[in-house]
């Protein structure tokens, strides 16, 4: 199959990759001319290309606002598929839906990334094991559907979840942007300084993700902000809980809150964190 993928930074680089390990055919495009030129040069893609009008199915791995003008305003194939793989889920697809109704668009989610970026560092195995988010809507092309779900299996990722827009944006935001804003958050005390030789497991995750890329990371919280704010304002009375039974010194009261905290996180995990309102497949 001839796959198309526009926008080849670490996660276009890395589609392309593991689609070429399973056998696919990739053709790649790029904003700017370098990492185009490496993708090439290093057997990332087979073929750059001006536009994706000649592939069965074209993956848009750009930003939010990017994906949007170049799936409403790009040639495609008669027939093909067209996914983008944004970590916000609504807004693409209202703009995807009343700008180019004619599009067969399915949304994804790779849940997979490092703390680098760059197609220099896209690697076939990322997605090993990993989730893909698949989002439909009453307007979902079942064929297109079924096809990115064998692409999904092609690429080695090993579990398949589907909602609808709204859900997954619901859930991303407490999953992943509230993660990378408390990790943001916990650097800025000045205690990091001279640190080294008191840090172990807990230090390491905590700031993981703490150096992200302050334009890509703003764009994905405004477009969630309705969702997001929340889970931050709820984090915050929470953590304000927590400094306030310290403060008065007793031990049952900040007892009871840490329970709280346990029991709820261990009760989720013994049911597999499985949610209402969405699919979740294992992968052979």
């Amino acid at each position: 199959m001839r796959v198309g993928i526009a926008g080849l930074g670490l996660i276009g680089g890395s589609l392309a990759l593991a689609l070429r390990r399973a056998g696919h055919f990739v053709a790649g495009q790029n904003r700017s001319p370098a990492p185009l030129e490496y993708a090439l040069s290093h057997g990332i893609i087979d073929e750059a290309e001006q536009n994706l009008s000649s592939c069965d199915v074209a993956f848009v791995a750009l930003p939010p606002q990017a994906a949007v003008e170049y799936i409403c305003t790009s040639p495609f194939k008669e027939g093909a598929v067209v996914a983008d793989i944004c970590g916000v889920k609504r807004y693409i697809e209202r703009e995807v839906l009343s700008r180019r109704p004619d599009i067969k668009y399915v949304g994804t989610h790779p849940m997979a990334g490092k703390e680098v970026s760059g197609v220099e560092n896209a690697c076939a195995d990322l997605f090993d094991n990993a989730s893909m988010v698949l989002t439909r809507n009453i307007y979902t092309d079942e064929r297109a559907y079924r096809l990115i779900k064998k692409l999904v299996k092609d690429m080695g990722f090993k579990r398949l979840v589907e909602c609808s827009a709204e859900v997954h944006d619901q859930k991303i935001a407490y999953t992943s942007q509230l993660a990378h804003i408390v990790s943001n958050c916990y650097v800025k005390d000045k205690q990091i300084e001279g640190c080294l030789g008191f840090t172990g497991g807990s230090f390491q995750d905590m700031t993981r993700i703490a150096g992200v890329d302050e334009g890509v990371w703003t764009e994905l919280y405004l477009k969630n902000a309705d969702n997001l704010v929340g889970n931050v304002r709820l984090l915050a009375r929470h953590l304000e809980e927590v400094a306030d039974a310290i403060e008065k010194g007793e031990a049952a009261p900040l007892k009871a809150i840490l329970k709280t905290g346990r029991e709820q996180f261990e009760d989720q995990k013994n049911n597999s964190f499985q949610g209402r309102d969405i699919k979740t497949t294992l992968l052979k």
